[in-house]
């Protein structure tokens, strides 16, 4: 009995010293390269580098940067240049000859387009004050009863300067609607008579209403489009060089202005 158990104990003591021998082999380090071969080694990955910071607080002319302000509001001015078409709506026209009504004549004027200039200054985020001018040329003709299918009378150039008070919709925001009421004074100048007639004018103006948007394109560029309808009556009277003949006309021009363009804010 006792070298059965001398005998189980010498072979557990045999199996645990081989079990330890074949695990320190397999936990020992691998063999070498051989000569010549290239060895790879793993080395931690540099973080990229950050783009220098401008410290200037420059902003280029067509770049939209944080400084930016985005949309419209208190104390913005504005400089518009826009490519504009007068309409002249030519309604209820009346014309004498010397002082006698002519039935069916009627006076008509041509439509033009010219640039304009506006300047605009915003009083609140919401309403602002703008300032249009320019100057167009336009054919006159009459019409109709005693002055047949067409007489030229002659050509004027006009000068309507507008103040309009508008009202912002949505102020500090890229699109911006609005609306305004505004009065007009027209000058009549330049003006040519056809067939040696002598052509003048007075002075005339009346209230305008208009309806219109502002687009933040980039930086302080906008784009902006604008229709206006002005309510103007023209007094106006030609004659011969020997006066003998004198033709005076009253006519509602009522001219639709729409223009579009690109501004500029300071």
């Amino acid at each position: 009995m006792m070298k059965t158990g001398s005998f189980l104990a010498a072979t557990l003591l045999a199996a645990s010293a081989l079990c330890g021998t074949a695990h320190a082999q397999t936990a020992a380090a691998p063999p070498p390269p051989p000569a010549g071969a290239s060895a790879y080694v793993n080395a931690p990955v540099a973080a990229p580098v950050a783009a220098p910071v401008n410290h200037s607080g420059r902003c280029g002319i067509f770049e939209t940067c944080a400084s930016t302000k985005i949309g419209l509001g208190k104390g913005d001015f504005m400089v518009r240049l826009s490519g504009v078409g007068v309409l002249p709506q030519d309604r209820d026209s009346k014309v004498s000859l010397n002082g006698q009504r002519l039935p069916g004549a009627h006076i008509s004027t041509t439509n033009q387009a010219m640039p304009e200039l506006t300047l605009e200054y915003f009083f609140t985020d919401n309403l602002s004050l703008d300032l249009i001018a320019t100057s167009t040329r336009h054919e006159v003709a009459g019409h109709g009863g005693a002055l047949g299918a067409k007489t030229d009378v002659g050509s004027a150039w006009v000068l309507p300067p507008t103040l309009t008070v508008a009202w912002h919709f949505r102020p500090h925001k890229r699109f911006n609607p609005y609306v305004g009421l505004g009065a007009n004074l027209t000058w009549f100048h330049n003006m040519h008579g056809a067939n040696g007639l002598k052509l003048n004018s007075g002075f005339t103006g009346g209230p305008s209403v208009n309806v219109g948007f502002d687009y933040q394109i980039v930086g302080n560029w906008f784009f902006n489009a604008d229709v206006k309808q002005i309510f103007m009556r023209m007094h106006a009277w030609a004659q011969d060089p020997a006066e003998t003949v004198r033709i005076r006309a009253h006519e509602s021009l009522d001219p639709t202005v729409v223009s579009a363009g690109i501004a500029y804010r300071f």
